[in-house]
């Protein structure tokens, strides 16, 4: 138990702290200083959060959390939690709960009356809406789309969606992603925007037609977020 002034029979408190996307200098210092004083760091991939643990000469203990193991880890967690163990969720980089387990751990956290924190940063949703020059007030984040069940009909869906939309896609999709979205929503304006803080950081706007033409000319690689344009009267008669 690292802090001592904490009082016998106390519950611990998880902590939910946001990690870079990319640059390691947009950690805070608030998260910097709470990871440092907490029992456990739960992490999606250990080997990933503990590069970022070295940079900064953190030494708290590690512990994977993910998809696959979080029901047994939940468990596992929340009895150190209820014994007093201040915990810390982290995911491979960002916001976690975006693309990682997140839900069901604070769930089972808040059944116990075990308090929740979170210490905001880095998200590069927000990171990619801000540069995209398409509106910002009202959006909606749909993550990755599905491979297969569902796909089509989501993205019909997607293509009535007014508010501007939000989408994380692998290089590897990416081009078969912006043909698609082009047949269903036409010459939308969209942003696409790739390894964010990163040294290769590149934001491409266009229509969804020359994003996709310049996606399989150029075989675009790292971490993409592609932000549409939502539906409006004048962008579907352009349809």
């Amino acid at each position: 138990m690292l802090n001592e002034e904490r009082a016998e029979g106390s519950i611990g408190t998880l902590y939910i702290v946001s990690t870079p996307i990319g640059n390691l200098k947009d950690m805070t210092h608030r998260s910097l200083e709470q990871l440092s004083r907490v029992d456990l760091i739960a992490a999606e991939d250990t080997r990933r959060t503990g590069i970022l643990l070295k940079h900064y000469e953190i030494k708290a203990p590690l512990s994977s959390f993910n998809s696959f193991n979080q029901a047994k880890k939940s468990e596992q967690f929340i009895a150190r939690l209820m014994n007093g163990d201040d915990l810390a969720l982290v995911s491979d980089a960002g916001t976690p709960g975006v693309s990682d387990p997140l839900y069901h751990l604070v769930r089972a956290a808040l059944e116990k009356n075990i308090s929740v924190v979170s210490l905001p940063g880095p998200s590069a949703v927000l990171a990619a809406l801000t540069v995209s020059g398409l509106p910002v007030d009202r959006f909606v984040f749909e993550g990755f789309l599905p491979r297969k069940k569902g796909r089509k009909k989501l993205i019909e869906e997607l293509a009535e969606e007014k508010r501007t939309i939000v989408l994380f896609e692998s290089p590897h999709r990416i081009v078969k992603t912006l043909n698609e979205l082009h047949k269903a929503m036409g010459f939308r304006q969209a942003a696409l925007a790739r390894e964010l803080t990163k040294v290769y950081e590149e934001v491409i706007r266009g229509s969804l037609e020359e994003l996709a033409v310049i996606a399989e000319k150029r075989k675009l690689k790292g971490e993409i977020t592609l932000v549409i344009a939502g539906c409006s009267k004048r962008n579907k008669q352009g349809n």
